[in-house]
């Protein structure tokens, strides 16, 4: 039996209650070098259009989630390299109908975040809903239900600022995909709570063929002056511009501020200005990894010229000194670059997990004796089209891991295993035939486009236990499966005594998703069930060097 022994004190309340407790990383990727400087990126982990504000000495990033929930990740940080997974702003999307289906690319796009007033607030625009926002008085607890700011398709990329006279604005951008235009912002006034609209849309800022694809502005103000600070030229080649103005509806003078120049890093833009409480100026943003999604670097910010010019010159840098902090925080090296593994030990789910689609119980839930137990699904299409898949985000270019788990059947064709997802994608599961268990790699290239999934059969392997009860009797393999990815590529094996382990099919190229990067967990599926569903115990999943 592979099942623990150390029981939980308490049960747990079902729903994502289940995404509470975060648990210690193994440290793949670890930034900060220990000698009072660090190397970029700070996070080697898809945490596209990344947004950060300063609480004191606290500071909280969140960053787009798309179709993947809980969304709107928090992270924490106290010097803006160590970073720590927190808590989610939000639980579930709407319309259920639609978001209860894998909405690839949909949702939540290029969130921000902001402190005012005692209370955090996160604006984002979903470009076929409107722009909602969410907020709370403990970044780490739970956020109130989201409100619908401004109905309508097309509206991306939203941020609010708070004048000093308790007025409040919101900057956006448009997505040339559903209103026909974009590469402009627009300013309006919203209700002092920051709610509802209250004044007309006017367009502050055209980047035409100069500045073209301008989007995901950020608005604050500094010394008197309206600064909207965005990316522009695209995201594989873009650049970070910065625009000031003595009025919100402009007109704006702007400055790009950073761009590649001579370094080897490509479209450095979109992101966060943050001003510490020790009056240094920071900029974190993204870089596109291609297969790894949108990892962030931090930048030092210099206003000297009167602009605030990113990284050395307006080129990005690959190490730099660490932001100070206070004498009374020691930020230790800790390697909380995110949370990745997972003991599954106290009823709960680190909260590096995330599902393809709006939650629900069916999907599966951590057990009382310290597992995660993932029911088989009702399969229709490919896996690109199913809601179940519990992952998390690739937190380096290398890493090695391996889960130790039980697969239980109550009849052919469920199967369940370790997975690497996006648009294409492959898995090493254990499918139940028969009496006996058929060891399988499962790849589709294109899964996007809808081509089909190849099945390559590896080993047969006979049943650990079998249920005596005369309905449904259950076969159970335990097995251990490791994935090892090199620099995007996956390489997959597996053990019956967590010691030899053998190579379990050919080498697999990770593939990017819609807008976010290719993310690995589990999988647990079946098709054309006639009685109890199977399910996949994970014991636990390790994640090393």
């Amino acid at each position: 039996m592979m099942r623990k022994t150390l029981l939980c004190l308490s049960l747990f309340t079902i729903h994502f209650s289940l995404f509470t407790s975060p648990t210690k990383a193994q440290g793949v990727w670890c930034p900060d070098r220990g000698d009072g400087t660090y190397t970029n990126p700070v996070l080697y982990a898809d945490y596209s259009d990344p947004d950060v504000c300063a609480v004191g000495n606290d500071y909280y990033l969140t960053a787009s989630s798309f179709n993947c929930i809980p969304g709107l990740p928090i992270l924490h940080s106290k010097d803006l390299v160590n970073w720590e997974i927190i808590g989610y702003a939000l639980q579930e999307q709407e319309p259920k109908e639609l978001f209860d289906k894998p909405q690839h690319g949909k949702g939540v796009w290029a969130p921000a975040i902001r402190h005012h007033e005692g209370e955090f607030y996160i604006y984002w625009g979903d470009p076929d809903q409107g722009i909602f926002m969410v907020k709370t008085k403990d970044p780490a607890g739970t956020w109130d239900n989201p409100v619908c700011v401004i109905p309508g398709k097309g509206m991306i990329d939203p941020c609010p600022l708070w004048d000093d006279d308790g007025r409040c604005y919101l900057v956006n951008g448009w997505a040339g995909s559903r209103a026909g235009f974009n590469s402009v912002l627009t300013v309006r006034e919203l209700s002092a709570d920051g709610t509802h609209v209250i004044g007309q849309p006017r367009i502050v800022f055209d980047g035409g063929q100069e500045n073209h694809t301008t989007e995901g502005p950020k608005f604050y103000k500094r010394d008197g002056w309206y600064w909207i600070m965005c990316p522009a030229g695209g995201v594989a080649m873009g650049w970070q511009l910065a625009m000031r103005s003595k009025s919100p509806y402009g007109p704006y003078e702007w400055k790009r501020v950073m761009c590649q120049g001579k370094t080897d890093i490509n479209g450095p833009h979109q992101g966060a200005w943050v001003h510490t409480a020790f009056g240094e100026d920071w900029f974190l943003h993204f870089n596109d990894k291609g297969a790894y999604g949108r990892v962030v670097y931090l930048q030092p910010v210099d206003w000297s010229s009167g602009w605030p010019m990113i990284g050395k010159n307006g080129e990005p840098v690959t190490t730099f000194r660490k932001p100070k902090v206070s004498e009374k925080v020691k930020v230790k090296n800790e390697k909380l670059n995110p949370q990745e593994s997972d003991e599954f030990n106290n009823g709960q789910m680190g909260l590096q997990w995330q599902w393809h689609a709006n939650y629900h119980q069916f999907y599966g839930m951590p057990t009382a004796n310290g597992t995660m137990r993932l029911y088989t699904y009702d399969l229709e299409g490919s896996l690109w089209d199913t809601p179940n898949l519990l992952l998390q985000k690739p937190a380096a270019p290398r890493f090695t891991a391996t889960a130790k788990v039980r697969f239980a059947s109550k009849e052919d064709a469920q199967y369940g295993g370790l997975l690497m997802m996006g648009r294409d994608y492959s898995a090493l599961v254990v499918c139940r035939e028969g009496d006996t268990f058929r060891l399988q790699r499962h790849t589709c290239i294109g899964a996007d486009s809808g081509q089909a999934e190849q099945v390559t059969d590896l080993a047969t392997l006979q049943p650990t236990e079998r249920d005596t009860i005369p309905y449904a009797p259950a076969i159970y393999l335990d097995i251990y499966l490791r994935m090892t990815v090199k620099d995007g590529i996956c390489n997959y094996s597996y053990s019956l005594d967590g010691k030899r382990f053998r190579d379990a099919g050919d080498s697999f190229t990770m593939k990017e998703g819609k807008w976010i990067g290719a993310k690995f967990g589990f999988v647990a599926e079946q098709r054309n069930r006639q009685s109890n569903r199977g399910w996949l115990d994970v014991d636990w999943i390790h994640i090393t060097k």
